[in-house]
C-alpha cells in the first residue's frame, strides 16, 4: 500500500522512513451510506415533470424519501449498511418504490445526471421558503439545481476526524468524478463533456474541490467566513466535492454523478469507504496530509469531467496527463487491502471490468444517441436501466 503522500506507486516517493511499516488496516470497518437524486420525466415525453410533490407524497417513507431542489427531482437515503450486499438490497429496494410511486403520476424514474430533454417553461423550485430564499439571492444559478448526484456518506467520525479524512480524499475525487461521469447531454445537446453536471456546479461560491483544511477549527473558520460574506446561507450550503456531514457524524463525498445502475453506486461506495478507511489508518499513524496545489486539482477535476473514464486524467502529484484508467487503478491499488478486509474486492473487480468494457455512464449514453440521433431514445434507455436492477 501506498504511503502518506499520494502516490501512484511505492518506489516513486520515499513517503515514510524506511523503517515505518505501513499502518494496519484500520478495524472496525466504517458503516457507509447513499444518498441517491433522480429525475421524474414524462412516460410519453422524456422531459422532465413537474410532478416530485405528489410522488414523494406517494412514496410516503419519511425515513428515507424526500423531496429534492426542484419539482422535477426526488431523493432517496439509504439505510446505513455494513457490507455491499447489504447497501445493494437498499439501494434496489428504494428504486423499486420510486418507479412505482412514479408511475402512478404518469411518470418513469431517470438515474441521469442531467436532463436529457430540457422542461417546459414554469416554476422551477419547489415552494419551500429556503428555495424562495436561495432564488432572491442567487438568482438564475438556482437553475443549475436540476442535476442528480450519488452522496456517499461514512462513518461514523467525530468533527476533527471528519475534517480531516476530508482533506485526504483531496487528490481522489477527480477520479471518482470520472468513474461516475453520467451526464453528457443536457436539454437536447451535446456538452463535450463527460460529467457536464460537475462543471455547472462550480458556478455556486463554495463548490468543488474542498480547500486544505487540516483541523476543525480551520474548517469552522472558513465556514463561519463563507456565511459572514454572504457566498453561503448556512453550512448546508457547503457543496464541496467532499465534506463533514451537515447532519450526520460522516464524511460526505458527492462528486459522482448520480449512477445508472445500482451496481455502478455501490461501486462508488466501497471504494470511498476505503478511501476514508486508508485516511483513518495514516491520521492515526500521525503523518500528515498530502499537500497537492489547488491549480493541480482544479485541472484534474475538470479533466475527469470532460473525458470520464475513457479519457485522460491528471495525475495530482506530477500535473500530467495520464489515461483516467491508469488513476483508477492507482486508487485500486492504494485501498486493496481495505477493499479485501471488508469483502467488497469482488464486487469492485466485477463491476469495474464492466465499465472498462461498455463505458462509463457517459459512454453508454451517447452510444444509444449515435443509433439514431434521438434524445428520447436517450431518455428511454435510462429510465429501463433505472428500472431493471434486478433483486
Amino acid at each position: 500500500m501506498a504511503g502518506s503522500r499520494f502516490t501512484l506507486r511505492q518506489p516513486e516517493s520515499p513517503a515514510r522512513s524506511a523503517t515505518r511499516e505501513a499502518p494496519a488496516v484500520v478495524t472496525p470497518t466504517p458503516t457507509m451510506g447513499v444518498e441517491e437524486e433522480f429525475l421524474l420525466v414524462d412516460a410519453r415525453t422524456g422531459a422532465p415533470a413537474p410532478r416530485a410533490e405528489l410522488v414523494v407524497a406517494k412514496a410516503a417513507d419519511a425515513d428515507t424519501t424526500r423531496l429534492e431542489a426542484t419539482r422535477y427531482q426526488v431523493e432517496s437515503a439509504s439505510l446505513v449498511a455494513h457490507t455491499a450486499d447489504e447497501l445493494r438490497a437498499h439501494l434496489v429496494r428504494s428504486r423499486r418504490d420510486w418507479t412505482e410511486a412514479a408511475a402512478v403520476f404518469g411518470c418513469r424514474l431517470v438515474a441521469g445526471a442531467t436532463p436529457v430533454i430540457a422542461p417546459a417553461p414554469g416554476p422551477l423550485l419547489i415552494d419551500a421558503p429556503r428555495r424562495h430564499e436561495q432564488s432572491t439571492r442567487y438568482g438564475d444559478l438556482t437553475d443549475t439545481f436540476v442535476n442528480c448526484g450519488c452522496h456517499i456518506h461514512v462513518g461514523t467520525l467525530d468533527p476533527e476526524t471528519a475534517v480531516q479524512v476530508t482533506c485526504r480524499l483531496r487528490p481522489w475525487l477527480p477520479t471518482l468524478i470520472a468513474l461516475g461521469a453520467n451526464s453528457p447531454f443536457r436539454d437536447e445537446h451535446d456538452t463535450g463533456h463527460a460529467s457536464w453536471r460537475s462543471v455547472v456546479n462550480t458556478t455556486w461560491p463554495c463548490s468543488g474541490i474542498p480547500p486544505r483544511l487540516t483541523s476543525v477549527s480551520a474548517y469552522e473558520h472558513a465556514v463561519a467566513g463563507l456565511i459572514a460574506t454572504g457566498a453561503i446561507k448556512d453550512r448546508k450550503m457547503i457543496y464541496w466535492d467532499a465534506r463533514p456531514s451537515a447532519s450526520w457524524p460522516t464524511v460526505e463525498v458527492r462528486a459522482p454523478d448520480v449512477a445508472t445502475t445500482v451496481d455502478e453506486a455501490v461501486l462508488l461506495a466501497v471504494l470511498v469507504r476505503a478511501l476514508v478507511a486508508d485516511a483513518l489508518t495514516w491520521i492515526r499513524a500521525g503523518e500528515p496530509a498530502p499537500d497537492i496545489p489547488a491549480e493541480v486539482l482544479v485541472a484534474a477535476r475538470w479533466r475527469a469531467a470532460r473525458d470520464g473514464l475513457e479519457g485522460m486524467a491528471v495525475h495530482p502529484e506530477r500535473g500530467e496527463l495520464v489515461p483516467a484508467n491508469t488513476m483508477v487503478d492507482a486508487l485500486i491499488e492504494r485501498v486493496r487491502d481495505h477493499l479485501d478486509a471488508a469483502g467488497d474486492l469482488p464486487h469492485v473487480a466485477r463491476t469495474l471490468a464492466g465499465l472498462r468494457r461498455d463505458g462509463c455512464g457517459a459512454r453508454r449514453q451517447r452510444l444509444v444517441f449515435e443509433r439514431r440521433h434521438r434524445y428520447t431514445d436517450v431518455v428511454r434507455y435510462l429510465a429501463d436501466a433505472t428500472e431493471q436492477q434486478g433483486g
